[in-house]
C-alpha cells in the first residue's frame, strides 16, 4: 500500500484520488486526509505527482 499525505487545505483529495487509481489501475480510498492506493507503487506516484505540479519529499 502506498499513502500519500501532506497535502494542503484545498486540494481536493477525491479527484486526485480517482485519477491516480485511474492511470495507475488499483484500488484505493481518501480517509482522513490522506490517499491510500493499493499496491506498490512507490515511484509511478512520486511521477504523477510531480507531473501534475506538486512538490515530493
Amino acid at each position: 500500500m502506498v499513502v500519500v499525505e501532506g497535502f494542503e487545505g484545498g486540494t481536493d483529495l477525491d479527484s486526485l484520488a480517482s485519477e491516480l487509481k485511474s492511470t495507475l489501475g488499483t484500488g484505493g480510498t481518501v480517509k482522513e486526509g490522506h490517499i491510500e492506493l493499493q499496491g506498490d507503487h512507490e515511484e509511478r506516484v512520486r511521477e504523477l505527482l510531480k507531473a501534475n505540479g506538486y512538490s515530493v519529499r
